[in-house]
């Protein structure tokens, strides 16, 4: 697809009816695991211009072992998660239902995993990956505090 084509029809405002970035603000902010043998914490950016810009790194005896970069924009047919493990190029998972402080985002043609979930639990942000790996259910879930 041409670049200038591609650049006009993400600058489009997308469908009627479709949330917007601001509707996810209570995910804004610094997050992370109690300190331990292996801590995880994810930061995102207020929403702004569309989008909200998030990064997650795990350590591990002083080292990190994981980090992804992500993000969250609103294109012209919604609002789209993507995922960036390790530096790689981004996958996408399409807005599938927004609630109150709670979204799950789906791309049923991906590996693993096929939906990502973000939600408030008290002062917590929790995450939740799952799909099917090796034929079988699969997911991994991880609550966040605030950091200071």
């Amino acid at each position: 697809m041409n670049a200038l084509l591609l650049i006009f029809l993400m600058l489009q405002p997308p469908e009627p009816g479709t949330p917007g970035v601001e509707t996810l603000a209570w995910m804004a902010g610094s997050w992370g695991s109690a300190p331990g043998a292996m801590e995880t914490e994810e930061h995102w950016t207020a929403p702004k211009a569309g989008s909200l810009l998030g990064m997650n790194r795990t350590t591990k005896g002083g080292k990190t072992v994981m980090f992804e970069f992500l993000r969250i924009e609103a294109r012209p047919d919604g609002l789209y998660y993507l995922a960036s493990p390790g530096g790689r190029p981004p996958t996408l998972f399409k807005l599938k239902e927004s609630e109150k402080e709670k979204v799950v985002f789906e791309n049923p043609e991906h590996d693993f995993p096929q939906r990502i979930l973000y939600w408030k639990n008290g002062q917590s942000l929790c995450a939740r990956i799952e799909g099917t790996q090796k034929g079988k259910p699969a997911g991994q879930e991880w609550c966040w505090k605030r950091l200071p």
